[in-house]
Formats: structure tokens, sequence, C-alpha cells
């Protein structure tokens, strides 16, 4: 890479200013994420993504916090958030708008992200650390994702999966637009 050279903390600054802040039709549901380092990660890579909406759900923390601020930093003021007790009454909302509803997560059904292809407004579902999504949000889904795990861990991070995953999303809603 002769001749290449990092763009300054100024420069990138000036270039994201003349950027097109492009928000998808693509929503997040956190459901009971415990660390709030976690859920100021997940801001900071919604912000990244483009993401249009955050749902904070049951014990998942929510802004303002100092943990959240450490790992988001500022981020949580970019991403449109809201905080609901209940995933499944998000849920259910969101599908009376035509959203499709992606967890992810390890199901019997559940498909290498790779594959998905979403079919219109995305939103996807990430869950608790150790017991993954809600079981009583399965029957509500519409597809199931996972990522293919090669070493003797069968998770990785929730923030690493969702960003893992959301780059995948946003470049497929992406494609979808006209």
């Amino acid at each position: 890479m002769s001749g290449t050279q990092k763009l300054s903390h100024e420069e990138l600054v000036q270039r994201q200013k003349h950027q097109v802040q492009e928000k998808l039709s693509f929503s997040l549901i956190l459901n009971n994420i415990r660390s709030l380092y976690n859920v100021g990660s997940i801001f900071r890579t919604a912000d990244g993504v483009g993401l249009e909406k955050i749902w904070l759900c049951g014990i998942t923390g929510i802004p303002p916090d100092s943990q959240i601020s450490k790992t988001a930093l500022g981020a949580e003021h970019s991403v449109p958030w809201e905080f609901q007790s209940s995933a499944r009454e998000v849920i259910e909302k969101l599908r009376k708008q035509g959203y499709q509803i992606v967890l992810l997560e390890q199901t019997a059904q559940s498909i290498p992200y790779q594959e998905f292809r979403p079919k219109g407004p995305v939103c996807l579902v990430v869950g608790n650390e150790i017991t993954g999504v809600s079981e009583d949000l399965l029957p509500f889904c519409d597809a199931a994702i996972e990522i293919e795990m090669a070493g003797i861990k069968n998770s990785l991070n929730v923030a690493v999966a969702f960003g893992i995953v959301a780059y995948h999303i946003r470049h497929q809603c992406r494609t979808l637009k006209p």
C-alpha cells in the first residue's frame, strides 16, 4: 500500500460532515441485555450502520448512564431509542407496520446470517448475554439467523455478534433500494 496514509481525526470529522447520514428501514430490539458496556457498544455500531431505532426492552439499561456513554462515545445521542418493558409488544407493533422480525439466535430453524435476505423493513432481535432471546418471543419471529462458530465456544459477545450481522443486513437493505 505504497503512498497510503491514514486520515487525521480532523479529516475524518470533515468527511463525516459532508456525508449523507442515511437511515435504513432497520431497527433493533435489545432483549434483556445485562451489560451496560454492551449496550453502549451496540449504540456505537448502530450509529455506524445507520440504524433507524433501538428498542431497549426488559432489564436492558437506558441512557443516560456513564457505563453506556463510555463505549457509545456519544452515539446514544445520535441513534433514536425508546424503552419498552415488553419486547413482545414492540414486536407485535412492528409486525403490524410490515417489519420482518429476525432473531439473532441459534434455533433448530436458524440459517447462517450470510444467507439472510430481507424482504422489506427489518427488526433484528438480540438477546441476553447468557440466555439469548427470550423463549416466549420465538413464535413471533419471521426468521432466525446465526453466526457459525468454528471453535470450542458456542457464541460471541452480543455486541460483536450484533456488529457482524448488522453490517450484513445494512448491505442487504441497501441493495433493496431502487
